[in-house]
């Protein structure tokens, strides 16, 4: 390759909805507005979980980890994003590119791991509440949240640096708004079956796995409540795990539809699919870390009772 006439690729071209230019204004100011609410949303969350003490327990603890990882995945690519429509250039470089999917596999691992961690907390309060002092105490669940961290992570730096080592020449367009592993794997000039190999064994131990063990603990939980005899106290006991079963249905639903729904096999048929490919990985990019702080927030009294206490604290002194 390198006596050849190919030139090696340094940039991407990131084609995001180049063709479709009636679309693009009215995209720009709706995931203006999503990432806006994701900074707000996410960062009220965060501070409510760090400076109110009521909430200074295992599940806040992991939720807080969540609005975090909602800014990073999506600060990694919706600025570059919003600034494509605002110019002509709509390059990428060849290292912010590897950039973009570290991150991306490191925050996407991380929050499917801290899913399961929350369920295994939601199982042990339902389950077993008089235990669950000693078995989610503070060295427990920081290293839980530690360990999720690290194992997302670990399977970015490989996944990535398998995926930066692959030779590039000729085309540099990614068919995507971001440096999706998948679009970019299509232009390496080089066998890529190691690549879809480790990424299948990832998926099978940061997806599949932890969806599995997800649904277990959730019939376990289900079975526990169903026998609680009031109905209010069946009600508490499942208000409590509601927000975390909806995320989890929103975060794994959308990875599985956008990546186990068959493919077209004609051409007009691929063009469709590739735009509706585009339309779901927006979804899942903006509008589930949108909709992760307004879940948590609304469907949980304390999130609001500390939300309002901040904001009344905060009234207080401004009036002083």
């Amino acid at each position: 390759m390198g006596k050849s006439n190919q030139s090696f690729v340094t940039e991407f071209v990131l084609l995001g909805l180049s063709g479709y230019p009636e679309l693009e204004a009215i995209y720009f100011v709706l995931v203006l507005c999503m990432y806006l609410v994701i900074l707000l949303g996410n960062g009220v969350i965060i501070i409510v979980s760090v400076y109110d003490t009521h909430l200074h327990t295992p599940m806040y603890f992991f939720l807080s980890n969540l609005p975090f990882l909602d800014i990073c995945y999506t600060s990694s690519s919706i600025p570059l994003f919003l600034s494509s429509f605002l110019t002509s250039k709509k390059t990428i470089s060849f290292s912010a590119c590897g950039v973009q999917m570290f991150l991306s596999f490191a925050m996407g691992a991380t929050e499917c791991v801290l899913l399961s961690m929350m369920a295994f907390d939601r199982y042990v309060a339902s389950c077993n509440p008089l235990q669950y002092p000693i078995i989610m105490s503070k060295a427990s669940y920081v290293s839980m949240a530690a360990g999720s961290w690290i194992g997302g992570g670990t399977n970015s730096v490989l996944q990535t640096s398998l995926a930066t080592r692959l030779p590039f020449c000729g085309d540099n367009v990614i068919n995507h708004f971001t440096c999706e592993i998948l679009a970019v794997l299509k232009l390496a000039c080089a066998n890529i079956s190691i690549n879809i190999i480790s990424m299948v064994v990832a998926n099978m131990i940061f997806l599949v796995g932890p969806v599995r063990f997800i649904f277990v603990t959730y019939v376990f939980i289900l079975s526990t409540i169903l026998r609680i005899p009031s109905g209010e106290g069946r009600h508490k006991a499942f208000s409590t795990c509601s927000a975390h079963l909806i995320v989890v249905i929103i975060f794994y639903g959308t990875n599985l539809f956008m990546y186990a729904k068959p493919k077209a096999k004609d051409s007009s048929g691929a063009d469709k699919e590739q735009v509706t490919d585009k339309i779901i990985s927006l979804f899942y990019g903006v509008v589930t870390p949108m909709l992760n702080p307004l879940i948590y927030s609304l469907r949980n009294k304390d999130v609001k009772a500390a939300v309002k206490s901040i904001l009344c604290q905060k009234c207080f002194s401004e009036g002083m």
